[in-house]
């Protein structure tokens, strides 16, 4: 019997084309992923991946357990959906809360599963900028909400009541116009190669924000644009302009309307972890059903880079 864990990081690995990628999805190190992988492997009886240089592909092995695994977890995802309309899913309402990126990027899919599973339940949306939807929890407005948190930056204590989980780690990438200087090279770039450059600032007063400003902030990067927004889209479209550089979250840059050159900086301490906040055991069986639907298919969501 495989494990499903492992399953799914199996999956997670083809989708994202790597194991450094496919762990920051899950939430793992790179070297935890790597270990259940191995694991997984010794259960089959054979190599499941091929390692290079940029990444990782499947063995014809890899190809069969993956397109199995799908299948696996997809009935297990359903088992999930029924045994939560056997717990009386059956109508009422759940609020959800979420912040700009999340609600058009990630979130959509995992609504409309839930739909199709409990077309009854009456969902209502409503969006707040992080940490504004943990309090929204706390004071019962919401039954859950997706908000996220910055590194680096000081923790914050989640109100009395409240439960935070992980489902989504991304690095922070530097965002440049196609064309300059700091797009040619391919490897990370030293934090303190920012110094002196035009920085597009990204609402320095945001909460979440201020451990990552000062830090950039101490590399030397000067603000150039202090965007007050804490939406991304205007950042990027500066930043394309050629108005300065920007330090953003990976899926921010990847689904960027605008042209954009990447690059991973060093060290990689520059991140952002998005979350489910909810009440626990007090949380009803839509919100439960949801957040399982959440853990399931936030991995899978984010596109490939």
């Amino acid at each position: 019997m495989y494990d499903p864990t492992r399953l799914a990081a199996l999956v997670a690995v083809a989708e994202a084309g790597s194991i450094t990628r496919a762990a920051a999805r899950l939430g793992y190190t790179a070297p935890a992923l790597s270990q259940q992988l191995a694991k997984l492997e010794r259960e089959a009886g054979a190599a499941l991946l091929v390692r290079h240089h940029r990444g990782a592909r499947l063995t014809a092995a890899g190809e069969l357990l993956v397109g199995r695994a799908r299948r696996v977890l997809d009935e297990m995802d359903q088992a999930r959906h029924e045994l939560a309309r056997l717990a009386g899913l059956s109508g009422g309402r759940l609020r959800v809360g979420t912040f700009t990126t999340a609600g058009i990027h990630l979130l959509p899919p995992v609504l409309s599963a839930f739909r199709r599973a409990h077309p009854d339940v009456e969902l209502v949306v409503t969006e707040y900028e992080p940490p504004a939807g943990v309090a929204a929890v706390a004071a019962g407005e919401v039954d859950l909400a997706l908000t996220h948190a910055y590194e680096p930056a000081a923790a914050t204590p989640l109100p009395s009541g409240v439960s935070a989980e992980p489902l989504l780690v991304e690095e922070l990438v530097l965002i440049t116009a196609v064309g300059q200087v700091l797009a040619d090279g391919s490897g990370r770039l030293p934090v303190t190669d920012l110094a002196g450059l035009p920085l597009i600032s990204s609402a320095p007063t945001h909460p979440p924000r201020r451990g990552v400003e000062s830090a950039l902030a101490e590399a030397g990067a000067l603000p150039a644009v202090v965007c007050e927004s804490p939406g991304y889209a205007l950042v990027c479209a500066l930043v394309s302009a050629g108005i300065g550089i920007a330090v953003v979250p990976e899926m921010v840059a990847a689904m960027s309307p605008t042209p954009l050159s990447v690059r991973r900086l060093d060290p990689a301490a520059f991140r952002r972890t998005i979350s489910v906040v909810h009440r626990g055991d007090r949380s009803s069986a839509a919100a439960a059903t949801l957040r399982a639907l959440l853990r399931s298919g936030f991995g899978r969501a984010a596109a490939p880079q």
